[in-house]
C-alpha cells in the first residue's frame, strides 16, 4: 500500500447504503464494522475490506476501491468457491486482473465514484500495472481481463 497526498474515497464519503445495495444486487452482504475495530477477513489489514464467504466486511474508513475489489473477487471466482473463501481470494493472475477490471466498471454504479475517480484512487493506493497507470492498463492492456470476464458472462466493457 502506497502513501499518497490524494485521499482516496472511503465509505464515509459515499455512505454504506449505496454500497450495500450494490452488493445485495449480486447476492452478497456488506457487514459494517465499527470504527477502530479490526476488519475480519482483511488481507491487507488496517482499513482495507475483508472477505469471508459472501460477506464483505468494511468500516467507514475503508476505501471504496478496496470494497469494490473484494466484491469483484466474489464475482470472478466460481460460485462453488465463494462459501469457503476467507481473506485471500485467489492466487490466479487472470482472476486478479479480471477483478481489477471489473471493479473499475462497477465504480460507475456508485454515485459520486465512477471509473475516473476509482482509477485515480487505485493509482494513489499503489496498484501497479505494466503500462504505469491504471488507466493505461484499462484502456490499452486489459484484453485478457475482458476475455476472462466475457467467458464467465460478467460485464466486460
Amino acid at each position: 500500500m502506497a502513501e499518497s497526498p490524494l485521499p482516496v474515497l472511503t465509505l464515509a464519503d459515499i455512505g454504506f447504503e449505496p454500497a450495500r445495495a450494490l452488493l445485495e444486487a449480486f447476492g452478497f452482504e456488506l457487514i459494517e464494522v465499527a470504527d477502530g475495530e479490526a476488519i475480519p477477513g482483511s488481507y491487507w489489514g488496517e482499513s482495507e475490506a475483508g472477505l469471508i464467504g459472501t460477506r464483505v466486511h468494511a468500516r467507514a474508513d475503508t476505501p471504496v476501491h478496496s470494497l469494490l475489489h473484494e466484491t469483484c473477487h466474489l464475482l470472478t471466482m466460481p460460485a462453488e468457491r465463494r462459501p469457503q473463501v476467507h481473506t485471500d481470494a485467489t492466487d490466479s493472475v487472470p482472476e486478479e486482473d479480471a477483478t481489477c477490471y471489473l471493479q473499475i466498471l462497477l465504480a460507475d454504479r456508485l454515485a459520486g465514484v465512477g471509473r475516473d475517480r476509482l482509477m485515480a484512487d487505485m493509482d494513489a493506493w499503489g496498484y501497479s500495472f505494466r503500462l504505469g497507470s491504471t488507466r493505461a492498463w484499462f484502456e490499452q492492456d486489459a484484453e485478457d481481463a475482458r476475455r476472462f470476464l466475457a467467458e464467465r458472462g460478467l460485464p466486460s466493457g
